[in-house]
């Protein structure tokens, strides 16, 4: 990430108005895209169905996991794994307001004994080595530019054999040079990373890909939905945010819709194990 890419992202995050928008349009607990398996679904449960899928994709999680959720967000994710598995879930974010918001989510849900939440950022990870059974990260490696550090630091934290469970909006491999810098102007990257660069960096670093699907069609409905949903929480939204700020996300929405249907801007779910012990191999 350049040396002020985790500001953006904290400033981003912690901005009253964005954490407006999310709270209102993206229904205050997932902050990730959604799966739309039928028709006039919410965004809010389409992103609670993302999370089922990649639990899906996880198979069974033992009571017993340690599972760690670096850009967690609002904690949504970290709860509903608590509330099905009866696991501990660390929750790591580097946004203060919505550190903040995690934690009344856990206090009112009554998570607060499996759910913690620590402030920190993803390429330099506050545990020590093999202290987690699982890493989880939805849709937040956009925001690095160093991400096979964080692939690296993911790593040295999981148990020999853990699992990396991941979503994130990725550049496709073919993707011409620049065709996302309007869409990324507002995350303050250079450019997404792409399926290339996941199998690579993590094959480099020992891990073994057990899966990496990528869809564009996600993207199509998710921000197609996102613009729908902005309309309709417009005007709750001006009454309470700067103005113009609606018409700016408004548009940066559809340049993200532009370059998914473009085919440049796709995303993929992924699941990593680590590398065994050597007694293991």
């Amino acid at each position: 990430m350049p040396a002020d890419g985790a500001a953006i992202a904290r400033a981003l995050y912690d901005d009253e108005d964005t954490d407006a928008f999310y709270s209102l349009v993206w229904g205050g607990e997932d902050i990730h895209m959604g799966t739309y398996d039928a028709p006039d679904v919410s965004v809010a449960t389409a992103s609670r169905r993302t999370v089922e899928r990649l639990c899906e994709l996880l198979g069974g999680i033992p009571r017993t996991a340690r599972i760690l959720d670096i850009g967690a967000g609002y904690g949504g994710a970290a709860r509903h794994l608590a509330a099905r598995y009866g696991c501990r879930v660390e929750c790591l974010n580097l946004s203060e307001r919505q550190n903040l918001r995690n934690q009344r989510l856990n206090a009112e849900s009554r998570r607060t004994g499996l759910v913690s939440v620590c402030l920190g950022t993803f390429e330099q990870l506050p545990y020590a080595d093999a202290t987690f059974d699982i890493v989880w990260c939805q849709d937040a490696l956009i925001h690095s530019q160093r991400r096979r550090d964080v692939l690296a630091e993911v790593e040295r934290v999981l148990v020999p054999a853990g699992s990396f469970a991941f979503t994130d909006a990725m550049q496709a491999d073919d993707c011409p040079s620049g065709a996302l810098a309007g869409p990324m102007q507002r995350l303050g990257v250079r450019a997404p990373a792409s399926p290339r660069f996941y199998r690579e960096a993590a094959q480099g670093l020992g891990f073994r890909v057990e899966r990496l699907s990528v869809e564009s069609s996600i993207l199509v409905r998710h921000y197609g939905q996102l613009l729908q949903e902005l309309e309709r929480h417009r005007g709750a939204l001006e009454d309470t945010c700067a103005p113009g700020y609606v018409d700016r996300v408004a548009g940066s929405l559809r340049l993200w819709l532009e370059a998914a249907r473009a085919g440049h801007l796709v995303w993929g779910m992924g699941l990593l194990t680590a590398p065994p012990t050597p007694a293991e191999l």
